[in-house]
C-alpha cells in the first residue's frame, strides 16, 4: 500500500542525514521544503467521517465513489475509503452497459465482487443507477424493437405494376415511324394499308417512361384485337438495346402478354408492325414484375393523437383570421370520451373567407403522388356547420382545394375516415388544413383522436409505438428485478433515474423537457422516454420498489442543480417534474441527489453567483420535503478567462480558495438542509483526475493528490463536516 503521506518520507530522509554526522554539529540547517511545510497541519486532521456529529445526524453517510475493480482488490483504495467514508458508489459497475450483453444476458460477476468486498468492510453501497439514458447497451435495446420479420411463404409472390397506358387521354403523344397512329374512343388504332419490305419500317411507341429492373423479367400485356389475324413484334427496352418478341392478333379483344427481360431502368413499349396489312386496336398496356411477397400496414405520421399529452407540434390553428399558430388544447372533459382533451378552435362573427378560421394537422414529411394514405378524427361543434379541407404545404401554406373530404359538424361528436392516394396537384404538400369559416357566425370546434397514416409494405413490419412500449417495459422490468437480486438487499438507496432533464424548454411551458434523441445525442445515447413517454419514471419506480427491499428509498439524480445562468431553472424544473410523477398518487420518489461538478471561479464575481445559487438550490431542496443527497460532488478551477486550470499549475493560495469554497459548500448543506433530510454527501473522484482520464483529465479534483497525500481541500472538506 502507497504511503498516505509523503512527510513521511523526508522524516527518514532527514533522520538518514543525522546519522551520517558522528556527533559533530553539522554548520548549517536543513530547511524543509516549502511546498511540505505548506501542508504538514494537514497531519492533525482525523479521517473524514469522524467529522460528522452523528448524535444529530444519525442517518448522514459520508460516500465516495470508487473503482468497483480497484475496491474489490482490497488495496489503497478499500483502504482509504474504508477508513474515511461510510457509503460507496460504483463509477460504473452497477450501470446497465456494464451489466447487460448483446444478447440481453447479464453478467453479474464484478457487481458481486464488489458487494463481498463492500460486505467485509461493513460499508453500505449507494446504487448508481437503474435508468440512464447514457451507458446502455444501445445495440440490445435497438434490436428488441427494432422492425419484425414478417412470416411468410418465402416462394409467394405479389405482382408489381411499372407502368400502365390507356389513352384515356383521347390523344397519342408518343413517337412513330411510317404509321400515323390515333385513338378513336380511347382506343388506340393503327392502320396498315399494305405490307412493307422489313416489319421495321412502321413502328411506333404505344408506352414510354417505364420504370424497369435490369436483369428482372418484366411482364408485357396488351388488350389487342385485329382487323385479319397475324402477327406483329413487341419491343421493350430504348434504342439499341431492346429485347422483342412477336405477339398474335385475332378478331376478337384478348389480352395478349409476353415476357421480357429489363435491359435499362428506363423503357419504352414499342410495335413494330410492317408485314401486317389491316386495322389493329390497342385498349391498354400494362407492364409489371413479380416481387416476394410483402405485406402492407399503416403508419401513424401524427404526435400525440390522443391528445392525453401536451405535444401540439402536429396541431396548428387560424382563429378569426389570427394565426397560423400552435392549437389550443382544452381542458380535461372536453375530449371525445368525456375525460379526455381535445383540440379546441374558435371561429368569428361575419367572416369574410372560409379560410378565416382553420385547423391544420401537419405530418412530418412531404407527400408524392400516388402515396396512398388513411385521414380519421373524431369532431363536433357548438353549433352545426360545414367545412371543407385543403392540401397545404405548410400551415397555412394554400396549395390544392381539395383534400380529405368536406365534414359536416353536428353538436355529437362523429367520426370521418378518409382513404386515398396523393394526387399530382396535391403531391409536395405535408398538411391538411379544414376551411371552418362557412357558418357566418361565431362557433366553437372540437377535434381529438386524429390520425393521419401512410399506407407501406415489405418483408419486415415495424412495431407498433404500443408494441415498443411494452417491448421496452419488459427489458426493464428483467433489468431491475435481476440487479435486485444480485444486490440481495444489500443495496438500499438506488439513483433509480439519472439525469432525465434536459437543459432546455422546447414546448415553452415554462420548464425544461425530459432529455430526448431528439435534442441529444441519439447515436450513442438510448432514451428510454421516447418510447415510455414522461411515465418512464413511473414505470422504473414501481419496478423497484416492486423487486426491491421494503426499506428501499429512490433518488431522481441530475447535475446542473446548483446552475447560476439560469437561476437553478433546472432544479425547478426537475421540482416540477417529480409532481407530475408523483401526481398519480401511486408513485413515490423518497430523495433528490444533486451531482455538483463545481469548479472554483478565480473571478471573484463569477465565483458569488455560483455560491448565491448553491445557496438557492438547497433551499429549494429544502422546500420538497423529500431526502437531500450530494451525490457526485468534485472541484476544479477555473482561471479568470474561464480556462480550466491544470493540477500541476495549481498555486498553493488556489489550493486553499478550494479549500474554503468546500468548506461553505458543506456548512451550507447542514445550515440550510433539515436534519431528516440529510442523506448524505459523496465525493465523486477522492483523488486527482489522471491527465489520461476520460473525467476531467489532469484536474485538481481530488481531496488526496494521485500519491494519496492529503490536500488543503481535504482540510476544507473536514472543517466543513465539522460546521467549522
Amino acid at each position: 500500500m502507497k504511503f498516505l503521506y509523503r512527510l513521511w518520507s523526508y522524516a527518514v530522509v532527514l533522520s538518514v542525514l543525522a546519522s551520517c554526522a558522528d556527533d559533530s554539529r553539522l554548520e548549517y540547517d536543513v530547511k524543509k521544503p516549502e511546498s511540505i511545510a505548506e501542508r504538514e497541519y494537514l497531519n492533525d486532521y482525523d479521517v473524514l467521517k469522524s467529522y460528522v456529529d452523528r448524535a444529530e445526524n444519525p442517518d448522514f453517510k459520508l460516500g465516495a465513489a470508487v473503482s468497483a475493480s480497484d475496491y474489490s482488490e482490497r488495496g489503497a483504495v478499500y483502504s482509504l475509503v474504508y477508513s474515511n467514508f461510510d457509503e460507496i458508489t460504483a463509477g460504473n459497475a452497477m450501470k446497465y452497459g456494464s451489466v447487460v450483453q448483446d444478447d440481453g444476458s447479464m453478467n453479474f460477476s464484478q457487481v458481486s465482487q464488489f458487494l463481498e468486498a463492500a460486505k467485509e468492510a461493513n460499508i453500505s453501497i449507494y446504487g448508481h443507477t437503474l435508468v440512464w439514458h447514457s451507458q446502455q447497451n444501445k445495440n440490445y435495446l435497438e434490436k428488441l424493437i427494432a422492425d419484425q420479420e414478417i412470416d411468410i411463404d418465402p416462394d409467394a409472390t405479389q405482382e408489381v405494376v411499372d407502368g400502365i397506358e390507356d389513352y384515356s387521354g383521347g390523344t397519342y403523344n408518343y413517337w412513330a415511324q411510317g404509321v400515323e397512329p390515333v385513338v378513336e374512343n380511347e382506343v388506340l388504332v393503327v392502320t396498315n394499308e399494305e405490307a412493307t419490305p422489313n416489319f421495321w419500317e412502321v413502328q411506333f411507341h404505344i408506352a414510354d417512361g417505364i420504370p424497369t429492373i435490369v436483369g428482372k423479367k418484366h411482364k408485357v400485356t396488351l388488350r389487342i384485337k385485329g382487323s385479319t389475324p397475324g402477327e406483329i413484334t413487341l419491343a421493350l427496352g430504348t434504342w439499341g438495346n431492346t429485347e422483342n418478341t412477336t405477339i398474335a392478333i385475332t378478331e376478337d379483344w384478348q389480352e395478349v402478354t409476353a415476357d421480357l427481360n429489363g435491359l435499362v431502368d428506363n423503357s419504352f413499349v414499342m410495335l413494330q408492325s410492317g408485314n401486317y396489312v389491316g386495322t389493329y386496336e390497342i385498349d391498354w398496356v400494362k407492364v409489371t414484375h413479380e416481387e416476394a411477397l410483402a405485406i402492407s400496414w399503416w403508419t401513424n405520421l401524427v404526435t400525440n393523437s390522443d391528445l392525453e399529452g401536451d405535444d401540439l407540434s402536429s396541431f396548428f390553428a387560424t382563429e378569426a383570421t389570427n394565426g397560423p399558430k400552435e392549437a389550443t388544447l382544452g381542458a380535461p372533459g372536453t375530449g371525445a370520451d368525456g375525460v379526455g382533451r381535445a383540440i379546441v378552435v374558435q371561429s368569428g362573427d361575419n367572416p369574410a373567407n372560409p379560410w378565416d378560421t382553420q385547423f391544420f394537422v401537419k405530418a412530418p414529411r412531404t407527400f408524392e403522388e400516388g402515396e396512398a394514405i388513411r385521414f380519421r378524427m373524431k369532431y363536433r361543434a357548438e353549433k352545426e356547420a360545414n367545412s371543407e379541407s385543403q392540401a397545404h404545404n405548410e400551415p397555412g401554406g394554400y396549395l390544392h382545394w381539395s383534400m380529405v373530404g368536406s365534414p359536416s359538424f353536428t353538436t355529437d361528436w362523429q367520426e370521418h375516415v378518409y382513404t386515398g392516394t396523393i394526387s399530382g396537384d396535391q403531391a409536395g404538400m405535408n398538411t391538411i388544413a379544414f376551411n371552418l369559416a362557412l357558418l357566418g357566425e361565431a362557433n366553437t370546434y372540437y377535434f381529438d383522436d386524429i390520425y393521419w397514416e401512410i399506407e407501406e409494405s415489405g418483408n419486415k413490419m415495424p412495431q407498433t409505438p404500443e408494441e415498443k412500449a411494452d417491448t421496452l417495459t419488459w427489458a426493464m422490468e428483467n433489468w431491475i428485478s435481476a440487479m435486485m437480486v444480485a444486490t440481495d438487499g444489500y443495496v438500499t438507496a438506488w439513483d433509480v433515474v439519472n439525469e432525465a432533464i434536459s437543459g432546455a424548454d422546447y414546448n415553452g411551458d415554462g420548464f425544461y423537457d425530459l432529455q430526448s434523441a431528439e435534442y441529444g445525442d441519439a447515436e450513442n445515447n438510448f432514451y428510454w422516454q421516447d418510447y415510455l413517454g414522461d411515465n418512464f419514471v413511473r414505470v422504473a419506480v414501481g419496478l423497484a420498489r416492486e423487486y426491491g427491499p421494503e426499506n428501499l428509498k429512490l433518488f431522481i439524480n441530475d447535475y446542473n442543480l446548483e446552475s447560476d445562468w439560469d437561476d437553478n431553472q433546472k432544479l425547478k424544473s426537475l421540482i416540477h417534474w417529480i409532481e407530475q410523477w408523483e401526481s398519480d398518487g401511486v408513485t413515490v420518489i423518497d430523495g433528490i441527489g444533486t451531482q455538483m461538478h463545481v469548479s472554483y471561479h478565480l473571478n471573484p464575481e463569477t465565483q458569488a453567483s455560483k455560491e448565491e445559487h448553491i445557496v438557492k438550490m438547497y433551499e429549494l431542496l429544502a422546500e420538497t420535503g423529500k431526502l437531500v443527497k450530494v451525490t457526485e460532488l468534485d472541484m476544479g478551477l477555473v482561471d479568470e478567462n474561464g480556462d480550466a486550470v491544470m493540477t500541476e499549475d495549481v498555486t498553493h493560495e488556489q489550493h486553499l480558495a478550494m479549500a474554503e469554497y468546500y468548506n461553505f459548500i458543506i456548512r451550507k448543506y447542514f445550515e440550510i438542509i433539515p436534519v431528516n433530510q440529510r442523506y448524505g454527501i459523496a465525493h465523486w473522484s477522492p483523488a486527482d483526475s489522471p491527465s489520461s482520464s476520460s473525467w476531467r483529465g489532469g484536474e485538481p479534483i481530488g481531496l488526496w493528490n494521485l500519491d494519496y497525500n492529503r490536500k488543503p481541500a481535504y482540510a476544507g472538506f473536514a472543517d466543513g463536516l465539522a460546521g467549522e
